[in-house]
């Protein structure tokens, strides 16, 4: 299996290559920040792409979605030290097929790779998304800055009871109780473009 390595401390690349690299895999690249691991991705097109969860410029998860945005088909593992469920449904919904922890020993990251290569371990799944309509989804990137519902009526030239109703079905649909709920599960589920 041909692999891309991504992670921002050199140290820990070295060290994960030399490790997979006595396991039997090929480490074609090392990148340093995930806009550099997009690249090689696309241009090397390797079998795995393993992404660090936290880098500089672009983040693994970002790095995720922009790689299968672009359509590589190859499998993606995020390491991580974050053990966060928001994190992991994050990945999920990028298309990470896997998300492990750093501590992980070598010969346990090996075999999950293979695993993950022969569709035996257990890929993860992002549950569906909610289904907001245009003007729902406009609701809510002007509540994510700020503004209140008569503000929001005024921009959207709608009146305030129309924006109490989106509000509502937002609500419904995102499963929280206010703003501050609707708010935190929109950015957990990466429907916030701010």
């Amino acid at each position: 299996m041909r692999l891309l390595i991504a992670d921002d401390h050199p140290l820990f690349r070295m060290g994960l290559r030399a490790a997979l690299e006595r396991e039997g895999f090929a480490v074609v690249a090392e990148a340093g920040d995930g806009q550099e691991a997009v690249k090689l991705g696309l241009e090397l097109l390797p079998d795995g792409v393993l992404l660090d969860v936290r880098m500089p410029q672009m983040d693994g998860i970002a790095a995720t979605r922009m790689l299968r945005e672009q359509r590589y088909n190859g499998l993606i593992a995020l390491l991580t030290t974050f053990n966060e469920p928001v994190l992991v449904q994050q990945a999920a919904y990028a298309g990470a097929d896997a998300y492990w922890s750093k501590e992980l020993p070598p010969e346990a990251l090996a075999e999950r790779l293979r695993r993950l290569g022969l569709g035996l371990e257990p890929r993860l799944r992002a549950p569906e998304l909610p289904r907001l309509t245009a003007r729902e989804q406009e609701v809510l990137q002007w509540m994510a800055q700020g503004l209140s519902t008569k503000e929001i009526a005024r921009r959207l030239n709608i009146s305030p009871d129309t924006v109490k109703d989106h509000l509502a079905r937002l609500y419904e649909k995102l499963e929280a109780r206010n703003r501050v709920e609707a708010l935190e599960r929109a950015r957990s589920l990466g429907l916030l473009s701010i």
